[in-house]
């Protein structure tokens, strides 16, 4: 499996990491699994583990009330920017909106909630150092790693890392059983079919979290395939092409590995 992979990127005009594991028989490889890469969006995964954990310490609560102002709304991704200032959501409306469509705004009301330094902490207590959130989305002054954030954007993380943080969800041991049965009904919810699910057939479920920038593309998630369930987490960056066409090389390169570790499986 991973020479097919491997064959795939080998023209590839960027730099692409893979994680995979196979959470039925324990096989695991990866290619440049420990090299950090811009996270972009996938990094909402980490700020919905701090949330939940938020929650379970009795911090927070998933029907606090969040009042949206025209001050929240950014750019980018989602919906939230589109509507009345005064709109009243709760923390897990927030955060189904962060990871379903990626809502921007709805991750900056989550931060907002949490405070920005929380994920890093929490990440480093998991042993995932390099997995962090630099800033709110498109408020860059409000950086915590400004260095992390001029090389690597809104979050940072590895192949490995983001793997394994998927894999304590998978297995419901990532907070709590109930928090990460609820993290993954929400990861199932994911509407961006441009990657990992793109040339899988419609059975097929897939838990994940998407991230897109100019010269990065990334997906990572759960697949629950017949045979097995796995976990895959492709990032590429640097690369050549930097459209936003559906057919962009890396979405396609990314769809194709995940046909190719789906067949052998």
């Amino acid at each position: 499996m991973k020479d097919a992979v491997e064959k795939l990127i080998q023209d590839f005009r960027g730099t692409v990491g893979v994680a995979f594991k196979n959470l039925k028989t324990g096989e695991d490889w990866a290619i440049r699994g420990d090299e950090v890469f811009p996270a972009a969006s996938v990094i909402k995964v980490a700020v919905m583990v701090e949330a939940f954990a938020q929650v379970e310490e009795g911090k927070l609560r998933l029907s606090d009330s969040i009042t949206l102002t025209d001050a929240d709304k950014v750019p980018g991704a989602g919906v939230l920017q589109f509507l009345d200032a005064g709109l009243k959501l709760t923390l897990r409306d927030a955060l189904a909106l962060m990871i379903m469509l990626s809502d921007n705004t709805a991750t900056n009301l989550v931060l907002d909630k949490i405070g920005l330094p929380a994920t890093a902490r929490r990440m480093e207590m998991l042993h995932f150092p390099h997995t962090k959130i630099h800033s709110k989305v498109f408020r860059r002054e409000t950086s915590i790693f400004p260095e992390r954030s001029q090389k690597y954007g809104l979050g940072s993380t590895t192949p490995n890392e983001m793997a394994r943080l998927l894999e304590m969800i998978a297995n419901g041991v990532c907070v709590s059983k109930e928090a990460s049965r609820q993290m993954l009904d929400i990861l199932k919810r994911c509407e961006d079919d441009t990657m990992i699910k793109r040339f899988l057939p419609p059975p097929v479920t897939v838990a994940h979290k998407t991230g897109a920038v100019d010269a990065s593309r990334l997906d990572a998630g759960i697949v629950y395939s017949p045979k097995a369930d796995y976990i895959l987490c492709v990032f590429t960056t640097n690369n050549a092409d930097k459209s936003w066409r559906i057919d962009n090389e890396a979405q396609v390169l990314i769809a194709n590995i995940s046909r190719a570790v789906y067949e052998h499986i």
